[in-house]
């Protein structure tokens, strides 16, 4: 099952905010088979601008970062037909244009996931479903795209 990951997964696992959701995130991404994860290139951006206003990271130790991201998984562009879709969704459904964007690029290259902590867990549009993966209840999607069973194990 292919998944995108959203940004605060990814300044999570680098170590930005609570010390139990950057654990819980480095496990998640330690666990995602490699080959099922895309990073939309909105990801890697936001990301970037984290390391470097909230984490206070050197911006050269930022890029480093946000380069060894883009070696481990795939980055997908943002397109002017995924930026249409990102409108609409704004619009239609009352998201933040660049969330809308994340999600946009995440259903056009067939992700039937995106992990993240900002959006409407649950929230389903063209056949991709947000999951938080830190939320209390277990997510049989998530469950099926770590290959584990819904009791976690």
């Amino acid at each position: 099952m292919r998944l995108a990951l959203d940004t605060n997964i990814l300044a999570y696992a680098e170590g930005v905010g609570d010390a139990e959701r950057c654990a819980g995130a480095i496990k998640l991404v330690e666990d995602l088979p490699a080959e099922t994860v895309l990073l939309p290139a909105q990801t890697i951006g936001e990301l970037f601008r984290i390391l470097v206003s909230k984490a206070k990271r050197e911006k050269g130790l930022a890029r480093e970062a946000i380069m060894s991201w883009a070696d481990s998984f795939e980055v997908a562009d943002s397109s002017w037909s995924s930026f249409q879709s990102a409108i609409d969704l704004a619009i239609d459904h009352g998201l933040r244009i660049w969330d809308a964007l994340i999600m946009a690029v995440a259903a056009e290259n067939r992700c039937r996931l995106l992990l993240s902590e900002d959006l409407q867990n649950g929230f389903t549009w063209r056949g991709l479903t947000v999951v938080n993966p830190f939320a209390a209840e277990s997510s049989r999607w998530l469950d099926t795209a770590l290959n584990r069973s819904s009791d976690g194990k």
